[in-house]
């Protein structure tokens, strides 16, 4: 098992280094720093540009394979250099890995919890009321882009307060709760996070609920599920014991990825409720021509994939015995 993990530790390891390496000369060779600066009013001498964009590592006159080797030095001394407008790259990614992990950990979780079970109890009960009513209800979900349902629950959420603001609908939290953790700040950072937690909430059970009954319903009929029937073990013990956990496996990789891709991937769901998370950095800095900050999105999106991958092995040899005997 050891063994089997430090391969895929490696393996990993070796992607990590030629995703982020291919998103910076991507990012390096694409994008133009100067037109951030060009048309001002007052112009900018041409003098300043240059020394600013060399000051951040962004000159295009400068080969991108000298930049590449000053970012990937800061990088592994811990800088991951200069965004667009002069601040530190480190210090924007820290907030922003902090603004996502509030809003999106709690809620995949909770959301691809319930559509597990939505899904198997679906299975269960093929065809009848629930079943039906589920099915056709994430499919509804699905059909919609996350920002038509963000949209909707905030208009709903309007209509809903009145002239209160029980429920709120924009930002992370009101101005005057800003760098506070006491209660009532609590309160309204659990406010604030309603609406859009409950936007990816309703995505992931429609989206997990479909592959589970999928996955269930190939279960059900299966000889080792009779086996175990048939040796006195309850109906319900039977199918949790044997049947979900054989059920899920299929569900493993996909749950543990999207869960922790969804850092970068609920961009729609963060422009819609105001969260200045890693989705919105990403859109935000390919707009501003920032390349050391879209590189930076591109090593965290790297890195992310190693922790999935990890998790998805180590899951999955939890759940299936084959895995660490190989």
């Amino acid at each position: 098992m050891g063994r089997y993990l430090l391969r895929r530790l490696v393996n990993y390891l070796i992607l990590v280094i030629v995703a982020a390496s291919l998103t910076y000369f991507l990012a390096g060779s694409s994008l133009n720093p100067r037109a951030k600066f060009e048309g001002r009013n007052p112009p900018v001498p041409a003098a300043t540009i240059t020394k600013t964009l060399d000051d951040y590592n962004m000159n295009p006159d400068t080969p991108v394979v000298t930049r590449f080797v000053h970012w990937a030095d800061g990088v592994v001394h811990g800088d991951l250099g200069k965004t667009i407008d002069g601040d530190s790259v480190n210090d924007d990614f820290g907030r922003r890995v902090g603004v996502s992990a509030r809003l999106l950990l709690l809620a995949t979780i909770v959301g691809s919890a319930i559509g597990v079970a939505v899904g198997t109890f679906g299975a269960i009960r093929q065809y009848r009321l629930f079943d039906r009513f589920s099915t056709l209800a994430s499919f509804f979900v699905l059909a919609m882009p996350a920002f038509v349902i963000g949209v909707a629950l905030k208009i709903g959420a309007t209509a809903i307060n009145g002239g209160s603001q029980t429920l709120k609908v924009l930002g992370e939290y009101d101005a005057q709760f800003e760098g506070q953790w006491g209660w009532d700040a609590l309160v309204n950072r659990a406010q604030h996070m309603l609406l859009p937690a409950l936007t990816l909430i309703l995505m992931q059970v429609a989206l997990y609920s479909r592959y589970q009954r999928s996955a269930m319903l190939d279960v059900l009929g299966s000889d080792f599920l009779r086996t175990a029937r048939a040796k006195g073990l309850p109906r319900r013990t039977a199918l949790v014991k044997h049947g979900l956990r054989t059920a899920i496996l299929p569900v493993v990789p996909l749950l543990v990825y999207n869960i922790v891709l969804l850092f970068t991937g609920a961009t729609f769901t963060e422009k819609t409720f105001g969260w200045h998370g890693m989705g919105e950095l990403l859109v935000d800095s390919i707009t501003k021509q920032d390349i050391n900050s879209v590189a930076t999105v591109g090593l965290f999106t790297a890195v992310l994939v190693l922790i999935a991958g990890l998790l998805s092995d180590l899951l999955y040899a939890a759940l299936d015995p084959r895995v660490r005997v190989r």
